[in-house]
Parts: structure tokens; sequence; C-alpha cells
């Protein structure tokens, strides 16, 4: 897998961008979280494009009927990494993606504030790929080559109270391993 690098507009390089609405201008602060995720539509299944849709408010309600459930959602994530590890970009990372809600890292309130969101194609109940692992790793590189990254985070460790992911079948020490100052 080539070298990835985050350019000065906040997009990783060789990567396909896919704009979301959902985000706004960051406030002054650095970039200091990763929030790992997962999430598959419809829920459990993999390979299709309810994700991109949800994150461009394009998602055809029609198509599943889980999708009436979260219609109304307005979220994004900087990136999305599909089973095969082909890594989209949705938001610049110099702006705030609307990706952990209401949580908190180290007393610190708001972590959409000043984190990165990726989200992972997967659920909690099945294990992710090893393409997957490679791409987050090497993602996770880069982001921390350009950004002053402190911390590595589930959501469910931001937001306990409401999230889970990216659940028990996420191997952290699978992602952690090689990763300097995890």
């Amino acid at each position: 897998m080539p070298m990835m690098r985050i350019d000065a507009q906040g997009f990783m390089t060789g990567c396909e961008y896919v704009p979301s609405p959902n985000c706004d201008d960051r406030p002054a602060g650095a970039i200091e979280l990763l929030v790992i995720h997962n999430i598959s539509l419809p829920p459990g299944e993999f390979g299709g494009d309810g994700v991109q849709q949800l994150f461009t408010n394009t998602l055809d309600v029609n198509a599943h009927p889980y999708y009436m459930v979260i219609a109304e959602l307005k979220v994004s994530a900087h990136f999305f990494v599909r089973r095969d590890g082909e890594i989209i970009q949705f938001v610049s990372c110099l702006k705030r993606a609307w990706h952990a809600g209401e949580s908190c890292w180290q007393g610190r309130p708001g972590c959409n504030n000043f984190s990165l969101g990726i989200e992972l194609e997967g659920s909690d109940n099945i294990p992710f790929a090893d393409a997957q692992y490679a791409a987050l790793k090497n993602l996770t590189m880069a982001l921390r080559a350009t950004y002053p990254i402190r911390g590595i985070a589930g959501h469910g460790d931001i937001a306990p109270q409401r999230k889970t992911d990216p659940g028990h079948c996420f191997d952290w020490a699978v992602y952690l391993a090689g990763l300097c100052g995890a």
C-alpha cells in the first residue's frame, strides 16, 4: 500500500472524496483524538452505498425498512474504511465532522471539536477484515504525521451510555501493533 499523506487542505492523497454537507467549521484548537467507529447499512450488510448515502443526505428510505428509522439523521465522518481496505473521505480534516455526538474524552466534552472520525464498515459482532486493519494503520500514521494526535478511542469509550462501537470484535491489539506511541 503506498504511503498516505494528508495535504494542507486536510485531504488524504489518493483517496476518493465524496463531500458530505454534515460538517461545519472546527473551533480553534488542535486535532488531538482519533475516534474509531463501525457502521453498516443496512445493519450487518456490507458493500452497498447506504453509508455513503447517509453521509450525503441522499438515503433512499424505500430501499430498506431500517432507513426510515435513520432518515432524519445528519451525520458524517472524516473517513470510511470499507471491508476491502478502500478509504473514502467525506469531510476535510480541517472541518468538524458530525460523528461523535454527545461525548467526552479525558474530561473534555464535545469530541467533534478536536477529533477525527473514522468509520469502519462493520458491526460490533462481526470480525473486521485484515485489509481494514492495514488501511486503518496507514491512515492513522498519515494523520499522526500531520496532526498532534494524543489519543485514540472507540466511540463507546467517549459516549459509553449511548454507543458500543467499534465493538468487541474490533481487535485493538492488531490495530495498535506497530503504531509508535499507541
